[in-house]
């Protein structure tokens, strides 16, 4: 195989579209939090920062191996998954930013029985899917590692919120639940 196939793009499209679409249907808290952390921004830039690395090579010109494109759509079911799962989890907390309203309930449910931020399991899913569909070596390890580097400052800003509010309970569950990758701690 000589370059990526247009179905690789279509089945990637499909992938993100799949992902993405419980975000908009749950819709995300527009009520003024109480108390948030604007902190996580930077976090929130770097991961686009991670995504758009990615697609900086020469894509259109990689062979794709049928191992590579396997992997990635194993990847793509995984992130949608997470992303369904937790959008409906969270319910009316969803939020873009790291924030907490005045009746804010640590959830606890569904895919946040295994780690405490199932969204960013989910991205970080998503761009593994995308790189090791489109991109280099070299962008996969950068892309991942800034990937990595912004979610771990959106997990640290929202651990100290909710660890603000919870108190113990949030303790005990930081104690017992990874962040967003599963049996890592």
């Amino acid at each position: 195989m000589d370059r990526i196939p247009a179905y690789a793009y279509v089945i990637l499209m499909v992938g993100v579209i799949v992902w993405f679409l419980p975000f908009p249907l749950v819709g995300w808290s527009s009520k003024s939090p109480q108390k948030h952390d604007p902190r996580a921004r930077w976090g929130i830039l770097l991961q686009v920062v991670a995504y758009t690395t990615v697609w900086q090579g020469r894509f259109w010109s990689m062979p794709l191996p049928v191992w590579r494109l396997a992997f990635s759509v194993l990847l793509l079911v995984i992130a949608s998954m997470l992303s369904w799962t937790s959008t409906r989890a969270l319910g009316r907390h969803l939020r873009f930013e790291a924030a907490l309203d005045t009746d804010h309930q640590l959830v606890r449910s569904g895919p946040y029985r295994i780690v405490r931020h199932p969204i960013y399991a989910s991205m970080l899913c998503l761009i593994l899917a995308t790189a090791f569909m489109v991109a280099t070596p070299v962008l996969f390890a950068v892309a991942v590692i800034v990937f990595l580097v912004g979610t771990e400052i959106r997990v640290q800003v929202e651990d100290r919120l909710l660890e603000d509010r919870f108190g113990e309970e949030f303790r005990d569950y930081r104690r017992t639940t990874p962040a967003y990758i599963p049996l890592l701690r």
